[in-house]
């Protein structure tokens, strides 16, 4: 017969192993990916529509353009034209990203000191 000998410090390594392996497989089938989460854009809008808006953003000085459906349940506050900034919250759909809501900032232009 064999005898094992575990040393204290192995002992409580390998302990603290399992219980991290044991943790991980408990939570494996608990989350759930995430379906129609939301997202968030800035930029200057670039060309707008009825049923479309393109919004330009800089990022890192590269320009990066994305476009977003506007339906009769945009929620839009302020007045949307072009060059203005706005911040979009939109969601993924398989046809393109959906605005839910577009909040138009104001960008100062109008306004002298």
């Amino acid at each position: 017969m064999v005898e094992i000998v575990l040393r204290p410090r192995f002992a409580v390594f390998a302990a603290f192993v399992l219980f991290c392996l044991a943790c991980c497989w408990a939570q494996e089938g608990t989350s759930k990916p995430q379906e129609n989460s939301d997202g968030f854009y800035s930029g200057n809008i670039v060309e707008l529509t009825d049923e479309r808006m393109v919004v330009l953003r800089q990022i890192l000085g590269k320009p990066e353009k994305h476009s977003f459906m506007l339906n009769g349940e945009t929620k839009v506050e302020g007045k949307m034209k072009v060059k203005s900034r706005v911040t979009v919250r939109y969601v993924p759909s398989d046809s393109g990203d959906l605005a839910v809501s577009v909040l138009v900032r104001d960008n100062g232009a109008g306004k002298k000191k």
